[in-house]
């Protein structure tokens, strides 16, 4: 099987896959982290195959809609690139993608590394900042039932990796735990680059949620 048709097939059995699933980690949202992944690959030294599977598979399963289990994605993923017969090597590596591309707090030490992660990686967390990753952001915030914003519930900076899995804070509260801490964490120079320009849309976004929230404009 050509490596065209590996990526056809993969694509076939994710869309079938996150029918039903939440909207910010649908369909969709793989297909813009496949699309942003590939346009960084075509800058960096990479194995474009990899990249591809990598961002296709990478939220397979998400551990927050399985329970925390971590473990589903990484085995849906290599249960599938087997039956296309793909060489080991390459599940292997897109299972070790898929179980260190998270970001669950920023606490938590890579313990794999490759130019592929770093590319998927990038990807995958532009689409968390920017104007689709605030729209995804207050999605899954309706989708848990969380307050918008709190003043009296300040964001936790320095939450462990289990806390942050299991935070009810207000999706404020997420901006500051999470999307305005990734411009500074990501690997490449194109995903630098965007996400900068991502990043400075979210800060004019919240100044002005503050002025409509307190009356000012």
């Amino acid at each position: 099987m050509s490596n065209t048709e590996i990526i056809e097939q993969t694509i076939a059995f994710v869309k079938e896959t996150l029918a039903n699933a939440e909207g910010g980690h649908d369909w969709f949202h793989i297909q813009r982290v496949f699309k942003n992944a590939m346009l960084i690959a075509s800058e960096e030294n990479v194995d474009p195959l990899v990249v591809g599977l990598g961002a296709l598979l990478h939220d397979i399963a998400d551990s927050k809609f399985y329970d925390g289990d971590e473990t589903v994605g990484p085995k849906m993923a290599h249960t599938f690139l087997e039956e296309l017969q793909v060489e080991e090597a390459i599940i292997t590596h897109v299972e070790n993608i898929i179980k260190n591309i998270s970001f669950k707090g920023g606490k938590v030490n890579k313990t794999f590394f490759s130019k592929e992660l770093d590319v998927v990686q990038d990807a995958d967390r532009l689409d968390a900042i920017g104007a689709i990753g605030i729209a995804r952001t207050f999605n899954y915030g309706g989708y848990k039932n969380r307050k918008i914003y709190d003043p009296e519930i300040a964001p936790n900076l320095n939450m462990t990796k289990e806390e942050y899995k299991n935070s009810t804070a207000p999706t404020i509260n997420h901006f500051y735990e999470k999307l305005l801490l990734l411009k500074d964490k990501m690997n490449t120079k194109t995903g630098k680059k965007v996400a900068q320009e991502r990043h400075e849309f979210m800060e004019t976004f919240l100044a002005q949620f503050y002025d409509e929230w307190n009356g000012r404009k």
